[in-house]
């Protein structure tokens, strides 16, 4: 039965979507079976495995909206092991046709149910808000995965995202748990760094990954490319990185 972590942070630009293709390219290169969720209507996931979100005939909207089974939007091994639930722009309107649905929070984890006993993992990329979308998202999940920019707001949208998870644990999803705090973005050369990795350390005390995503040129490169890191560039430290923190997960996996 496929663990389903939630990629999310209500604040943008802190390396969510980047980790969303990244670990999940990297869990199934260590033989994981592996399905992710775009959830985000910017479909930036979609795009950054190479699928061309304008061409998609059935996305995670048609499936929300019940005109498509689930089984019948999964676009099949997008890479080895690792199959994608795409997305597009449609899933920003997909909100308010969701308003007048039943069990309109849940939506999400039952659809997966049909799904789950074929991953190994299923990793679901969050849009930056709280919304409905990140309340599907919560609400089907095991675990939360909170990426955190190296930056002096970090401890701000952390703390945002924090009180979410326990609502959506108080109401919806009792078996939620924090997966994790993964830092992105660390740059070794400059004290803030240093400092957002050591404020967040004291303030939750576990919970924190020990891998720490650098800031890394080809990281940044490998979106346009629409390729993984892994795939990408080998070799680089970002790709280093990001198999270091599939390893942990799958660790992490095995400890509960």
């Amino acid at each position: 039965m496929g663990r389903v972590i939630a990629i999310a942070n209500q604040k943008g630009g802190v390396g969510k979507t980047t980790t969303a293709i990244n670990l999940s390219a990297c869990l199934a290169e260590a033989g994981q079976k592996v399905l992710v969720v775009d959830f985000d209507p910017q479909g930036n996931a979609t795009s950054g495995f190479g699928l061309e979100k304008g061409h998609i005939e059935k996305t995670v909207y048609q499936m929300l909206i019940g005109t498509s089974q689930i089984e019948e939007c999964i676009e099949e091994e997008v890479q080895e092991n690792l199959d994608i639930l795409p997305s597009d722009v449609n899933l920003a309107g997909a909100e308010i046709e969701l308003l007048e649905m039943d069990n309109k929070e849940s939506l999400l984890r039952e659809n997966l149910k049909a799904v789950k006993r074929d991953y190994d993992f299923i990793i679901i990329d969050c849009p930056p808000s709280l919304n409905l979308l990140t309340i599907n998202a919560l609400t089907a999940a095991d675990t939360v995965i909170v990426p955190i920019q190296c930056e002096y707001y970090a401890l701000e949208g952390l703390s945002q995202i924090l009180k979410t998870i326990n609502l959506v644990k108080r109401k919806l999803n009792r078996k939620l748990e924090l997966e994790g705090v993964v830092f992105t973005m660390y740059d070794a050369r400059t004290n803030l760094s240093l400092e957002v990795v050591e404020s967040v350390k004291n303030s939750l005390n576990q919970n924190i990954y020990k891998t720490i995503i650098p800031r890394n040129v080809r990281l940044a490169e490998a979106p346009s490319h629409g390729m993984s890191i892994n795939l990408y560039d080998s070799r680089s430290s970002g790709a280093e990185s990001y198999r270091l923190l599939a390893a942990e997960v799958i660790s992490r996996g095995e400890d509960i």
